[in-house]
């Protein structure tokens, strides 16, 4: 990297790309230091589907981005999402080989290895993520630092994210040919989690589902890790389509009203408060009530909320959240929307908005920039616990390696 703490996050979207620019000071605080977004159109549901289209996008962001920090940048920690993402949790156990029964770092990352050989993908997908949750020493569970503990046999209980391998390569290869390279590849639910989430409510048990354009991504965090992991192919732009059609405009004016005008409870929205709607095809206004636009959203984010308490009961870890929700996501924004959730699924229900320190904190100070911070602050926690985002030896490096050569192999 360019200078001490110097970190860069590339959120690769549906309906964005965003390039976040951090630097981590002395005293360990991260700062912004600049951002870049362009429209995505090269992505579908998470998924690159046009390798061009994408290349350009991550180009114009990092452009932004470089312009606004003054720097050059050339590797980033890049987000990965899409339906193709699957999680399962998985146990490794090992005799620990010193004869005085102490624990060492070996015997950590035998166990850790044995979890993994545990839950070994099928030969068409790689490993994203393995994640120890919890440690047992000789029965004793919830030990988060075995190390220098003294017992004989080591437990470790892991979440692992794998993803298929040819969609990964295709993201990496978008990275690669736009000129950076890719430090690491983060689950974006991990990543949001990162900079949305208080420690507290990571302990007592909480739910992330950041809303993204084309994806919802799930993640139940329990005891202080990630334990489900969860992406649904459905998003804001459902919303967006539904306002297109129920009112008869564009995509694009679609997209506006429900920015400027748009609210998931009717009641909410007096009965006397109007619109201005283009109708398709021509510049012809119309005027509309804006409870209209509301009675069109709300089935929409009712049915998101559904499908999320579902997916939640289908984990097994739906017991697991007495601290509620915390909804993120660029369509996070839309207004009555954490009111609504709420009561579908009977929980408490927060926005998460990142913070962090510095004079572009109001810059980034919203849902829709809650995964490329995430990124960044989750690099910043790998440094912080000694394991690095390069080596050949760790997860990432593993997973960068085997891309690196599917991609650019002969």
């Amino acid at each position: 990297m360019a200078k001490r703490g110097a970190l860069v996050g590339l959120d690769i979207g549906t309906t964005k790309v965003c390039v976040i620019v951090a630097e981590q000071s002395e005293d360990g605080e991260v700062h912004i230091t600049g951002m870049g977004t362009s429209p995505s159109v090269g992505v579908r549901k998470g998924v690159v589907v046009d390798l061009d289209a994408t290349t350009r996008a991550i180009e114009e962001a990092v452009d932004k981005a470089e312009r606004m920090a003054g720097l050059r940048l050339s590797a980033a920690v890049v987000g990965v999402s899409g339906g193709h993402l699957a999680s399962q949790n998985s146990r490794g156990v090992v005799a620990v080989s010193r004869a005085d029964h102490e624990i060492g770092e070996q015997d950590v990352a035998r166990a850790v290895e044995a979890a993994r050989m545990a839950a070994v993908p099928a030969s068409d997908r790689e490993i994203v993520h393995l994640l120890p949750r919890d440690f047992i020493v000789d029965g004793q569970d919830g030990v988060k630092s075995p190390a220098g503990m003294y017992g004989t046999r080591l437990e470790v209980e892991a979440h692992i994210v794998t993803g298929a391998s040819t969609l990964l390569a295709n993201l990496l290869k978008c990275v690669l040919r736009a000129g950076l390279e890719c430090e690491a590849l983060v689950l974006e639910a991990l990543a949001s989690g990162e900079a949305v989430l208080s420690p507290a409510e990571r302990e007592l048990g909480v739910a992330l589902v950041d809303i993204g354009g084309g994806t919802i991504s799930l993640g139940i965090f329990a005891g202080g890790g990630l334990c489900y992991t969860a992406v649904l192919p459905y998003g804001g732009n459902h919303v967006t389509n539904d306002i297109a059609m129920g009112l008869r405009t564009s995509f694009g004016d679609a997209e506006r009203l429900k920015i400027r005008h748009g609210c998931a409870l009717p009641r909410q929205v007096g009965e006397d408060e109007l619109i201005e709607v283009v109708h398709v095809g021509s510049h012809e206004l119309r005027v509309a009530p804006k409870r209209a636009l509301s009675e069109i959203i709300e089935p929409r984010i009712s049915e998101i909320a559904g499908l999320v308490k579902a997916q939640c009961g289908r984990s097994g870890w739906g017991y697991r959240i007495p601290a509620g929700l915390v909804v993120t996501g660029g369509t996070a924004l839309l207004r009555g929307l954490p009111d609504l959730v709420s009561e579908r699924l009977g929980t408490a229900v927060r926005v998460g908005v990142p913070e962090v320190p510095g004079s572009m904190a109001d810059t980034v100070s919203s849902p829709a920039f809650a995964t490329g911070v995430g990124l960044v602050l989750h690099a910043v926690r790998q440094r912080r616990v000694g394991r690095g985002l390069n080596g050949n030896g760790t997860v990432y490096g593993r997973v960068r390696q085997w891309l690196r050569e599917f991609t650019l192999g002969a």
